[in-house]
């Protein structure tokens, strides 16, 4: 006689399961035991599943790491988009996103301090190609805005996207998790809005 297969139920928390909900039990390991403990068992433990069904939704460890990593940048830029799509002169909106692309960083440093130190400790692992997709996706954002400025001319630029990746460069101090530590020093807010104007004095054209 053949065997009988034995149909498997979900449990509740198992069929409630979702890419987001991994995330933000992710997030919740990190905060209470370090970085190193976002494992894809120690999240499917505070989800109360197994870890088989998280795999099904991450592949590896490295995977759901980096998702979390990409989550939280996309939520600190998630208000850049609005600001490439506003009515208003492309002076101001490049002066916009770069204020919220900059003090999105320094707003969760201060307010989250144990998340942001966790990951930047996992986006410190991540591999080149990771971050050279997130540079290319800033720069075509700040680009669009760029773009706008030359062919209304307001910017005496040539090449949008060049320009855009330099004005980002050229802020790194500001926003690169690298140098958090300068960001309590009582100048930073200063040099920074000295940049911002420099920056936009070099770019626009001459009333």
């Amino acid at each position: 006689m053949a065997p009988v297969a034995i149909a498997t139920v979900p449990s509740e928390a198992s069929s409630r399961l979702t890419r987001q909900r991994i995330l933000t039990a992710a997030q919740e390991v990190m905060l209470r035991h370090g970085p190193d403990k976002a494992t894809v068992v120690d999240v499917a433990r505070v989800l109360g599943v197994n870890h088989a069904n998280v795999y099904k939704f991450f592949a590896s460890k490295s995977e759901l790491r980096r998702a979390v990593v990409e989550a939280w940048l996309e939520r600190m830029d998630a208000p850049l988009a609005r600001i490439v799509g506003q009515s208003a002169p492309a002076d101001v909106r490049l002066k916009r996103w770069l204020d919220a692309f900059v003090g999105a960083r320094r707003d969760a440093w201060r307010d989250q301090p144990d998340l942001f130190l966790a990951l930047r400790a996992i986006g410190a692992e991540q591999p080149p190609a990771v971050w050279s997709a997130y540079k290319a996706r800033l720069t075509a954002s700040l680009g669009g805005i760029v773009a706008d400025g030359i062919a209304s001319g307001v910017f005496r630029a040539s090449d949008p996207e060049k320009t855009a990746a330099s004005l980002i460069a050229a802020t790194t101090r500001f926003y690169h998790p690298a140098h958090y530590r300068e960001w309590g020093d009582p100048g930073t807010e200063a040099a920074y809005l000295g940049l911002r104007q420099l920056l936009l004095a070099g770019l626009c054209v001459a009333a």
